[in-house]
């Protein structure tokens, strides 16, 4: 120990009747004891050298009989400082065991935060990527310039083409009669990013020119009507 309670009132009460070489004696064989933590050999010379005071060995002697106990196979012991000793190392065990507690709980605390691998991450990332790849690529039946044409287009709108989208288009474009081509065309040429056959075979509003609907009658067959006068 390098730290132990002295209370002065208890020592001056019980050390009065000590000369100052017996004072000194037993204050060095207090700190003495303290540090080493154990008892004291049991021969009185070698514990004055010890302790420094070699030539006061009689004085040594005396404080051993007055305030140690002799214990053989020990030595000298003196039960209040055991006491305060056992104090001590007891501490000393609980403040190492609450020290291993808090450092598993912290390295358990840290280990729970971590976040598993996901494996799916990646998988993720590499469908969109081959999603994005093949979109770029251009559908047979569409020309080239069209398809990159028409995904400019859904790019600048912030509307990645998907094949869900591609096939909603399709389907649209059947019902309205028309190949893929053509609607992606249309799409461009109206800054559409999608397509719906309504938008394309919608009756015209009266007094209103719709260029669809003329260019959809332009297609119909001529219808002759003859209005000469019956004779």
């Amino acid at each position: 120990m390098n730290f132990y309670p002295f209370h002065i009132g208890d020592y001056m009460s019980h050390t009065r009747h000590l000369t100052e070489m017996e004072d000194l004696a037993y204050r060095r064989l207090l700190d003495f004891y303290y540090l080493h933590e154990q008892p004291l050999d049991a021969d009185a010379t070698t514990v004055a050298r010890m302790i420094n005071m070699r030539s006061a060995v009689l004085e040594v002697e005396t404080i051993l009989n007055e305030f140690f106990e002799f214990e053989a196979g020990k030595g000298w012991v003196n039960s209040r400082a055991d006491a305060e000793i056992l104090k001590y190392r007891n501490k000393l065990e609980a403040n190492s065991r609450a020290g291993r507690i808090s450092a598993e709980r912290r390295m358990h605390s840290r280990s729970t935060n971590v976040q598993p691998t996901n494996t799916n991450t990646k998988t993720i990332k590499q469908e969109k990527k081959n999603i994005k790849k093949k979109s770029d690529e251009p559908v047979s039946d569409v020309d080239p310039k069209v398809w990159q044409d028409f995904l400019q287009l859904r790019a600048a709108k912030k509307a990645p083409l998907t094949s869900t989208a591609l096939e909603g288009i399709k389907r649209e474009a059947g019902k309205a009669g028309w190949s893929l081509n053509q609607a992606l065309t249309e799409c461009v040429v109206r800054g559409w990013q999608g397509f719906k056959a309504e938008w394309v075979n919608k009756p015209a509003a009266a007094g209103k020119f719709d260029p669809v609907a003329f260019v959809n009658q332009g297609r119909a067959e001529h219808v002759v009507i003859d209005i000469t006068p019956a004779e």
